[in-house]
């Protein structure tokens, strides 16, 4: 079974997924952080990613691998755990950047879709359900308004003991909302077959709990489908 969560940067997705996904056994995949690890790169290397030539050859010397601690996600970068650095507001930024560049989004997309078929997933992004997974059992669109995910940011940040700016952690979500929202590759979007779940009025517990309880009706319902199919 695949399920699909899409939403804006600074809805909880990954939080939520990671959550969801223990819950119900399934294998975690954030591909935000797979966009991150690829940012990282081109941002230590100064890539014109502009420059498609420079850009191409940049992408051949990146290998991205994800394995599993403790339940516990890790990001490798040409087999060096990045997991704490691409969780910076400059990667982020760029990451929504590199997310819109058909080359990049090629070098991810077989790895993803192969994670898939081979694994009950809960997987998060941008375009999940509209363009990765858009026969995903389960899709769900999660967001919350700019001002709660802006509040969200800066209070991580600053448990974190960074000394954040609430204006320009708005500024920076607005703008990233508008990238991924106007990009001509897979922009951000509700699939039309996806459940829209807002949780600016919701704590952790309560989505994943909705999450949860959707994807075991839809589990339910698949296995009668089945049942009365061989009837």
């Amino acid at each position: 079974m695949n399920i699909a969560i899409d939403g804006p940067a600074g809805a909880g997705k990954s939080t939520i997924a990671r959550l969801a996904a223990q819950r119900l056994g399934f294998l975690y995949v954030d591909t935000g952080a797979m966009y991150r690890a690829i940012a990282l790169y081109l941002l230590d290397a100064k890539t014109d990613i502009e420059d498609e030539d420079k850009l191409k050859s940049a992408l051949d010397h990146i290998r991205i691998n994800i394995a599993y601690e403790k339940d516990v996600q890790h990001v490798f970068l040409n087999l060096q755990d990045v997991s704490a650095e691409i969780r910076s507001e400059k990667v982020g930024n760029m990451a929504s950047k590199v997310a819109a560049l058909p080359e990049v989004r090629a070098k991810l997309l077989d790895l993803q879709r192969d994670i898939a078929a081979k694994n009950d997933v809960l997987m998060d992004g941008r375009d999940i359900g509209t363009n990765i997974l858009p026969n995903a059992e389960l899709k769900i669109y999660l967001t919350a308004s700019v001002e709660v995910r802006a509040e969200r940011r800066f209070r991580e940040l600053k448990q974190m003991g960074g000394r954040p700016n609430l204006d320009v952690i708005k500024a920076d979500i607005e703008q990233r909302d508008y990238q991924d929202m106007n990009r001509e590759i897979a922009p951000l979007r509700q699939a039309e077959d996806a459940i829209l779940v807002d949780s600016s009025d919701m704590t952790i517990d309560e989505v994943v709990n909705r999450i949860v309880t959707l994807a075991k009706e839809r589990a339910a319902a698949d296995a009668d489908y089945a049942e009365s199919d061989q009837d």
